[in-house]
């Protein structure tokens, strides 16, 4: 059955000009059926969205009082988490979830309304089936690759912010802020060479950003 809608959904896809899902397939199936030897007294954090979760490596370590699981896939849009919605958040049923996805959308010229459309119908599916977990939406963050998109970026976050802030369990992570000076532009040293993803800098602003939404009850 999932090859099947798999089939149609990259024939609308590609009919549509999206992205095909199946681009995913290989790296999903990693993910999914990676083993953890977790402990039965932590919670469970999911980590899920595109390069900039993928890419941090060490992100267990920055919350070790919770049970960590990094599902992030590089190049992600929000149309490819919801697609892979089973395998990558339903399958491990989280008690909190992380999603970091926007970025790779509006860098290809997704309008953000159009986003938004996504990451409410992503956000009804888990309040669907996950009706405990929490979510957070960790906004897009700045970059110097996509700094032309600046007003994009923020219009997006806006509108996200607004969405979370009416939905129950459901909390916004400015992430963009942290990474500004008071100036708005954005901070030396964060990025690697491309200009684009984060050094242990980058990840030590967000590190610290996301633990303020993780203290232990």
């Amino acid at each position: 059955m999932k090859q099947l809608f798999l089939a149609v959904f990259i024939f609308l896809a590609l009919f549509a000009g999206a992205q095909d899902p199946a681009r995913f397939k290989t790296d999903v199936e990693e993910l999914a059926k990676k083993e953890y030897n977790f402990s039965p007294e932590k919670k469970l954090v999911v980590f899920a969205g595109s390069s900039s979760i993928r890419m941090w490596k060490d992100l267990p370590d920055y919350f070790p009082e919770y049970n960590v699981i990094n599902n992030g896939f590089g190049g992600s849009h929000f149309s490819d988490l919801l697609f892979y919605y089973d395998e990558l958040i339903l399958s491990r049923k989280p008690d909190i979830l992380f999603i970091y996805e926007g970025d790779n959308d509006i860098a290809d010229a997704k309008k953000p309304a159009k986003v938004m459309k996504q990451a409410k119908e992503l956000t009804a599916k888990i309040r669907k089936d996950l009706p405990g977990t929490r979510v957070l939406f960790i906004s897009p963050k700045p970059s110097l690759a996509r700094e032309k998109l600046k007003e994009k970026y923020l219009t997006f976050n806006n509108k996200l912010e607004r969405y979370c802030n009416r939905k129950k369990q459901v909390e916004f992570i400015n992430i963009w802020t942290p990474m500004c000076d008071k100036s708005g532009n954005i901070l030396p040293g964060l990025f690697i060479e491309d200009g684009l993803h984060m050094n242990k800098t980058g990840y030590d602003i967000w590190g610290e950003t996301i633990r303020g939404f993780l203290i232990p009850e």
